[in-house]
């Protein structure tokens, strides 16, 4: 993947993460299928934080100070420290896409990367920076998917008692069903009748 073809991917993502993230309700926003899983607004904020204190910076670290450690992050555990669930949906958008802009021109500015530079990890590890160029898109394409997988479980518990089966089968996002009796069951064991 050359710079160019990143940044238009990166570009074409964040519009497709808008998308999936503005025009929802509060509500929805804020659910979760379970305890575990991530609702759209922590996705939003975690996208955000990644965008400003992981991928960019490191990409930096990895072109222009790789004998430097980049600071640590902690993605897990930002989604409660830093109280995504609680933030404004509207807001947090807002955020993420402004920083992704400030990526796309910084990426811009980086002229010709050396993408296939070896950097030896703390680890001992070799990495390259088109390594992390290409997390970096792949890590958006993770999240469209669990975007999508929230907007189906959503729209699933919003149609009982009726299922939505005959647009096909769907593995993922919490939800299983069980054929007989009819029942949808969230992982966290709810369970809804289906007719």
């Amino acid at each position: 993947m050359t710079l160019d073809e990143m940044i238009a991917q990166l570009a074409i993502q964040a519009g497709r993460i808008r998308a999936l993230a503005e025009g929802v309700s509060d509500e929805q926003a804020r659910w979760k299928p379970d305890a575990e899983s991530w609702s759209i607004l922590e996705v939003v904020n975690h996208l955000y934080d990644e965008e400003r204190e992981d991928f960019r910076p490191r990409l930096d670290y990895l072109l222009h100070r790789p004998d430097e450690q980049a600071p640590p992050i902690d993605p897990q555990g930002w989604v409660t420290a830093r109280q995504y669930n609680q933030r404004d949906p509207a807001e947090s958008l807002d955020n993420f896409l402004a920083e992704r802009q400030r990526s796309l021109d910084w990426l811009r500015g980086l002229g010709a990367p050396d993408f296939a530079a070896e950097v030896i990890m703390p680890w001992g590890a070799v990495y390259h920076p088109g390594d992390m160029a290409a997390a970096w898109v792949a890590h958006d394409i993770l999240h469209l998917r669990q975007l999508v997988e929230l907007h189906w479980a959503w729209t699933q518990r919003a149609v009982v008692p009726f299922l939505g089966e005959y647009a096909g089968a769907w593995y993922g996002a919490g939800w299983r069903l069980m054929r007989w009796p009819r029942r949808l069951t969230l992982d966290s064991g709810e369970s809804y009748p289906v007719l």
